[in-house]
């Protein structure tokens, strides 16, 4: 047992990169990967899409030039269970993989087997919930608590709104909805929109700050390469738990960041602040 110097951590990637069909998530998922390894022996994509990302392998992007390498892929089938995708990422960290692409989340939201479909059977009600959340959370934190970079794509579809005016039911368009269960950005990094046919992206959210009021752009190799500098550059993972903590609203909050951060669960000091915050937050109701 020795005393040492603190060193700040670097961080992993957790992205999201959500798009209707067609726009371009696996190209710019591979574009994003290969700039933060620069080696495709170390990209492995966990594929529900009927293997199509194999289809870019050793395949050059007429439109920029950007030759795909021959990646590694792991095929995944019916049923799309919690439990398939985090052996997949098990898998993958096994086999020293340094980004894990995962195309797409969809399938384990409302796909065959599904956690939606595995809800249903339950009965769907409320109460359903109680035995299908735990499944998702626990899905969910085998991608916040890997070894290595995570991306993952999903598909978004036309939303609407059901309204009643002069007594006459109206169904408008009220833009695009991410096919995964609400909040799964608000645990990422960062979360990209790819909003056309083009691949103009915009970021949703940002804790990096890079891409905030930034214009649309085209995902590049470069985008990766500026990712990696960030999660290299030495951010303090306590400072920003810490800082999520603090702006915490209300005690659900406090307890899906507490969750997230497991590794700093034994941390003395860390447990004091979020105790701290917890009382103010219960001095507040």
């Amino acid at each position: 047992m020795q005393l040492q110097k603190a060193k700040r951590k670097s961080v992993k990637l957790r992205m999201s990169l959500a798009a209707p069909s067609g726009f371009g998530k696996t190209i710019g998922a591979l574009s994003i990967a290969y700039g933060i390894t620069k080696d495709w022996d170390k990209i492995a994509v966990i594929d529900t899409e009927n293997e199509s990302a194999s289809l870019y392998s050793d395949h050059t992007i007429k439109k920029t030039g950007f030759h795909i390498g021959e990646f590694l892929t792991l095929p995944i089938k019916p049923p799309f269970t919690p439990e398939k995708y985090s052996q997949a990422i098990k898998v993958c960290e096994d086999a020293g993989v340094e980004v894990i692409i995962i195309d797409s989340i969809t399938h384990v939201w409302n796909g065959q087997g599904g956690l939606l479909e595995d809800n249903n059977k339950l009965g769907g009600s409320f109460q359903s919930w109680a035995k299908t959340t735990p499944r998702y959370q626990k899905w969910l934190d085998s991608i916040l608590q890997s070894s290595c970079h995570i991306i993952t794509t999903n598909r978004k579809k036309q939303g609407y709104e059901v309204t009643k005016e002069n007594n006459k039911t109206k169904v408008e368009k009220v833009g695009m909805e991410d096919q995964i269960r609400d909040g799964y950005d608000y645990e990422m990094t960062i979360a990209l929109d790819i909003i056309n046919n083009n691949h103009l992206c915009v970021a949703s959210k940002d804790r990096t700050g890079l891409f905030s009021d930034v214009p649309e752009f085209v995902i590049t190799e470069e985008v990766g390469e500026t990712i990696k500098n960030w999660c290299e550059s030495g951010i303090d993972e306590k400072k920003l738990a810490i800082e999520e903590m603090s702006k915490s609203s209300d005690i659900d909050q406090l307890k899906e960041i507490w969750s997230k951060y497991k590794s700093l669960q034994t941390d003395k000091d860390f447990v004091a602040i979020k105790d701290k915050r917890k009382n103010e937050l219960e001095g507040q109701s």
